[in-house]
C-alpha cells in the first residue's frame, strides 16, 4: 500500500500545485477530483483538478509530464455525483461524465475511476434497483472495454434532510454489494473501501474485506466519531449530521491498525487516499495542508508507502 490523499481538500490549488504539496510533504499518491466545471451545492463537490472532457494527447501529456516531474501517482480519477437521481436531468449529466472520466483514466494509463453508483432517495433498494441495472451495467461494459477498474465508495450520503430518507448511493453494505456483483459480475466494478462509513452504520468493517478481497480497487482513510451523548438523546434515526462527525485518521473511533492489518491480509497493494472532512481543519490552506501532514504521520505507523520529502505546508 502507499498513501495518497483526495485532491477535493485542495479546491484552490491547480494540478501543478496539488502534485507539487503532495511531493513536498512526502506523499505517493493523489486521487484527483474531475468534477465539471461550476460550483457544486455538497460539501467537497465541485473540485475539478483533471478535466475529462479534454482527451486531447496535449492534455495528457501534460498531466503525464507534471506527475513525473513531482514524483507522485494518480491513484484514480475521482468524480461523485448521483447517478440514479430521481431528478432525470442531474442524473443524465452525472452518468455522462462518469463515462468521460473512466475515458481519462484510461488514457492516462490511471485505469481506475472512483465514484458513486447514486441512488433515488425518495425510494427503496428494491424500487431502485431495476434503474440501477439500466444504468450501470452500460457503464461497466464500457469500463470493461477501457479496462479501467470502477472503484464505488461505500458511502450512504445519508447525513441531512436533502438525502432523507433513503440517502443518495446504494453500495452501503455487503448485502447490497453481493446482489450488485452477482447482477454485474465485471470484476472491473469493485468498491473504494471507506472504514469510516461502516462505523457511521454500526457495523463491522474488517469481516467483509475477505470477502470482497478482489473488489477492493481502491481504498479511503478518513475516521469518525460518534457523539454517543447526542445519539443518546436522539436516536439513530435521527440525522447523522446531529450525532456524527468526520474525523483525522486517528482522531475518531476506526480502529486503523486492525482495519490495515486486515486490509493488507486480504492482498490489497493498491493506494490509500487520506479523505479529510474535519471541520476542525478548515480554518485556512494551510490547516487544511497540515491536516494532511498529520494523517500522513499517523497512518505511517500501519502502511509503509511515504517517499522522501520535506513536511512543508508551503
Amino acid at each position: 500500500m502507499q498513501l495518497g490523499f483526495v485532491s477535493a481538500i485542495l479546491p484552490e490549488y491547480s494540478l501543478e500545485q496539488v502534485l507539487s504539496f503532495a511531493s513536498k510533504a512526502g506523499f505517493a499518491s493523489v486521487e484527483l477530483m474531475a468534477w465539471p466545471p461550476g460550483k457544486a451545492e455538497r460539501r467537497y463537490a465541485g473540485v475539478s483538478h483533471l478535466d475529462p472532457t479534454d482527451l486531447s494527447a496535449g492534455a495528457i501529456k501534460a498531466t503525464l509530464e507534471l506527475c513525473k516531474k513531482y514524483g507522485v501517482s494518480i491513484s484514480g480519477v475521482g468524480y461523485y455525483p448521483n447517478a440514479l437521481s430521481p431528478d432525470l436531468a442531474e442524473a443524465k449529466a452525472g452518468q455522462e461524465h462518469i463515462v468521460r472520466s473512466i475515458d481519462l483514466a484510461a488514457a492516462l494509463g490511471v485505469n481506475v475511476m472512483t465514484t458513486f453508483v447514486g441512488r433515488d432517495y425518495t425510494k427503496t433498494i428494491d424500487d431502485n434497483w431495476p434503474r440501477f441495472l439500466e444504468v450501470w451495467r452500460p457503464i461497466i461494459d464500457h469500463a470493461d472495454a477501457k479496462k479501467v477498474k470502477v472503484a464505488i465508495e461505500n458511502c450512504p450520503m445519508s447525513f441531512g434532510k436533502d438525502e432523507w430518507p433513503g440517502g443518495k448511493n446504494l453500495a452501503v453494505s455487503p448485502a447490497v454489494w453481493r446482489r450488485m456483483f452477482a447482477d454485474i459480475p465485471s470484476p472491473n466494478f469493485g468498491l473504494n473501501f471507506d472504514p469510516s462509513h461502516f462505523v457511521l452504520q454500526h457495523m463491522d468493517y474488517v469481516a467483509p474485506l475477505a470477502e470482497f478481497k478482489d473488489r477492493i480497487h481502491h481504498a479511503h482513510a478518513k475516521d469518525v466519531r460518534i457523539d454517543h451523548a447526542k445519539l443518546n438523546q436522539l436516536g439513530v434515526f435521527a440525522y447523522p449530521n446531529s450525532w456524527h462527525s468526520p474525523k483525522l485518521p486517528g482522531q475518531g473511533d476506526v480502529k486503523w491498525g486492525a482495519f490495515l492489518g486486515a486490509l493488507a491480509d486480504a492482498g490489497y497493494k493498491g493506494d490509500l487516499a487520506i479523505e479529510v472532512e474535519d471541520r476542525a481543519h478548515e480554518g485556512s490552506l494551510e490547516a487544511r495542508q497540515e491536516s494532511l501532514i498529520i494523517s500522513r504521520r499517523y497512518l505511517e505507523q500501519f502502511v509503509i508507502g511515504r517517499r522522501g520529502g520535506v513536511e512543508s505546508g508551503s
